[in-house]
């Protein structure tokens, strides 16, 4: 594997304490040398970063890969190569594929064809057997196979004892459970956010109270039953009072978010164009920026982008098409938009959250620039402009709420295990 030298770069690596303008040279997958001047070595490559952001490859711990079934929006390799476009070197990939990541043989799979992937995969396996709601999976089996985590993500498990005893099942064989909160009962068909803008289209919605009334729920089990319980998708302001109070008290909550929560509002839903929508949907201004308030508070753990591809086919009615957006290409530059520019955040804390702390709570290698520490790098140019083109993403599908969007911050380079999987073109 040959021997990469990354030259004159701003190292950021909150993890490792590291803010400063240096060298960091990567051999056999890993990085071996970080310092102040570092001399190129025969037949090195060199990477010219003068001006330019070092950080930890990004782990996007939500993306659909639609791979084993639908393969028709996205597989394992195309959503990879989206990822590394966008500076993530790794993703947990949700289970609701056909069939669903229930089994060992299907962890196999998606494990024995990520191997030639441009990131790094890690599987969430089913809460529930078919995500039926009806029958636990075997966890156990799901761990030792390869999975990190398991989800009903798209459905919640519809009982609370269900819910409970699948907690504490995961729990047990060390997985993280992820929960999708939504009452089905409450949504009862609704396709949009419930307010102004579907009353004045016509069309049902989704009360937030679904996702409210559904995290309280998890919350309280989690509590009760002292597991980690990791709170998906976060977008209303009662989600997130729940959770900053959850988490004084002690309850061991996490959390994410995605841009478009704290980017954009369905007043967008005006359009007709289901590009906009996804599951949960665009909130209100007042939600917009609870979700803002608890990215800088600390509450709100994780930034992902529930990179969630469908055809265009597919979304070409407005009324009857599913949900979902794609992500990973324009996350980091959204994220770093909308919240560095503005003074939200700073900048380390933009990487603990897309990067740092995602690997942290699902326990995989990553969020580090050290010797030692897998080569999964990002370079970016923080000042460059540029708008989004849905035909230029490397995605099969092009279902980008960001369409059209002019950001600031474009990834130039990503490392994945020491190699490099993607440059700017």
């Amino acid at each position: 594997m040959a021997s990469i030298l990354i030259r004159n770069a701003r190292i950021i690596s909150p993890a490792d304490g590291l803010d400063r303008v240096g060298c960091v040279r990567v051999r056999d997958g890993v990085v071996a040398d970080i310092g102040e001047k570092l001399d190129p070595q025969t037949g090195e490559t060199i990477l010219e970063a003068e001006g330019k952001i070092l950080m930890p490859g990004l782990v996007d711990m939500h993306v659909h890969l639609r791979d084993p079934g639908f393969t028709h929006k996205e597989d394992i390799l195309t959503g990879c190569e989206a990822a590394a476009a966008g500076g993530v070197t790794a993703v947990a990939c949700m289970p609701n594929t056909k069939p669903v990541t229930d089994s060992v043989e299907t962890v196999r799979y998606i494990l024995e064809k990520a191997a030639s992937a441009k990131a790094r995969v890690y599987p969430v396996g089913a809460i529930t057997k078919d995500l039926a709601g009806e029958d636990l999976t075997d966890m156990a089996a799901l761990k030792a196979a390869g999975a990190v985590a398991v989800s009903d993500d798209g459905r919640p498990v519809p009982t609370a004892r269900l819910m409970r005893a699948g907690m504490e099942k995961a729990e047990a064989a060390g997985l993280l459970t992820i929960s999708h909160c939504e009452d089905l009962d409450l949504i009862h068909g609704g396709i949009m956010h419930l307010g102004s803008v579907s009353r004045e289209l016509g069309v049902p919605g989704m009360d937030r109270a679904s996702e409210d009334a559904m995290t309280a729920r998890e919350l309280a089990l989690a509590e009760s039953a002292g597991t980690r319980i990791h709170i998906a998708h976060v977008s209303t302001a009662g989600a997130v009072g729940f959770i900053r109070s959850a988490k004084a008290r002690g309850v061991r909550a996490t959390c994410e978010t995605a841009p478009h929560y704290f980017l954009l509002t369905h007043e967008l839903l005006r359009k007709r164009d289901a590009d906009y929508r996804m599951n949960p949907p665009l909130r209100e201004e007042s939600d917009v920026n609870a979700i803002r308030e608890a990215v800088a508070d600390g509450t709100i753990d994780c930034i992902v982008t529930d990179h969630a591809p469908h055809a265009a086919s597919e979304k070409a009615d407005f009324e009857k098409a599913p949900n979902g957006v794609v992500g990973l290409e324009t996350s980091f530059a959204a994220s770093y938009t909308g919240l560095v520019k503005t003074g939200v955040i700073s900048l380390n804390r933009l990487v603990e959250l897309m990067s740092v702390n995602p690997a942290r709570i699902l326990g995989i290698p990553g969020g580090c620039i050290r010797k030692g520490c897998p080569a999964d790098l990002a370079i970016a140019d923080l000042n460059q402009v540029w708008t989004v083109e849905p035909k230029a993403l490397h995605s099969k599908s092009k279902n980008t709420v960001f369409k059209g969007m002019t950001f600031t911050g474009k990834i130039v380079c990503t490392l994945c295990g020491g190699e490099i999987v993607y440059t700017c073109d």
